[in-house]
């Protein structure tokens, strides 16, 4: 099943409480906000597509209880971004005094913050282009790393800040080991483990 969209005009809008509160009535879909009002509406992923999420999840999330730099989201975490977009990415991570900063609410509800760090997975249903749209949203609000895994034609991007996107293309038998730079000092994704599944 795909991912569709709703438009949402202006007229109508939806505040911060009455998206949060269609997202509580409707938990098994993840929604998402774009800054232009178009509701995404995104189905469960498949088993693949969530073994690969699990995987990439707990192998950051290990890295950061061993150097305890942050905080690490899974999927279901939905950030409010600095342009007004709702988005979920496949796995991201905060620096803990951005964290810190926000108020006990606003770590309970939807964070009012773009993370520092962030993964986004293609899975069959999974539109490239939109994928690269959503990258460069994190990028202009203030990621400062961020991986789209392409598994199927295979390939990664890497975007950094506000400099050009690096481009890997490789074999599915021999991909490339991701460094997590200055940003996850440390952290290396070995995508073997994550692409053979």
């Amino acid at each position: 099943m795909e991912a569709f969209t709703l438009n949402v005009p202006p007229a109508v809008g939806l505040t911060d409480e009455q998206f949060y509160q269609l997202c509580v009535a409707n938990e098994e879909w993840r929604l998402e906000l774009t800054a232009e009002g178009e509701l995404i509406i995104m189905p469960p992923t498949g088993g693949e597509s969530g073994i690969r999420n699990a995987d990439l999840t707990t192998d950051l999330n290990l890295w950061n209880r061993e150097t305890k730099l942050g905080k690490v989201f899974d999927s279901s975490t939905e950030f409010r971004l600095p342009n007004g977009a709702y988005r979920s990415p496949d796995a991201s991570w905060v620096i803990l005094e951005r964290w810190e900063a926000l108020t006990p609410e606003q770590r309970r509800r939807f964070p009012p913050l773009c993370p520092d760090f962030v993964i986004e997975l293609r899975s069959e249903s999974d539109s490239l282009a939109k994928l690269r749209s959503k990258m460069r949203e994190y990028q202009d609000n203030g990621t400062r790393l961020g991986w789209l895994i392409d598994p199927l034609t295979p390939l990664v991007e890497i975007y950094r800040g506000f400099t050009d996107v690096e481009t890997l293309n490789f074999s599915i038998d021999k991909p490339p080991m991701l460094s997590g730079e200055d940003v996850l000092p440390g952290f290396v994704l070995n995508l073997t483990a994550i692409l053979n599944t």
